[in-house]
């Protein structure tokens, strides 16, 4: 039976440069590629070896994306939940929907164009 994992989640957004310095501040992520998509606007792929986040901008404002339509949230995993949730505050971001329940604690917040992500953290 193959045996397979998640490679990466492209997602357009309004400022990739704001994006990307998210994800590298609260992750310890690298930027891995950057350039001209294919089909014009630019990407930044930032993340780790083996998984990224494909960031995309077409230069139009993104702001306010429907959640759920098609996507819910981006699942997050840190070594650190209260230094991410600091980070996370310091980005002018609003942190909710707190819990503990295995396999970890967690909490959510919206990015400045309405992509919902979930930071997760299991010790």
């Amino acid at each position: 039976m193959p045996k397979g994992r998640i490679e990466h989640v492209n997602l357009t957004v309004s400022d990739i440069e704001r994006s990307a310095d998210l994800f590298r501040e609260l992750l310890g992520w690298q930027q891995r590629w950057r350039g001209m998509a294919q089909r014009g606007g630019e990407t930044i792929h930032v993340g780790e070896a083996d998984t990224y986040l494909a960031l995309y901008t077409d230069g139009k404002d993104h702001a306010g994306q429907q959640k759920g339509k098609p996507m819910n949230h981006v699942g997050l995993l840190v070594d650190d939940l209260d230094a991410a949730e600091q980070m996370v505050v310091a980005a002018g971001l609003e942190p909710f929907g707190h819990d503990d329940y295995e396999p970890g604690r967690r909490f959510y917040f919206f990015d400045w164009d309405g992509i919902e992500f979930e930071v997760v953290c299991y010790g």
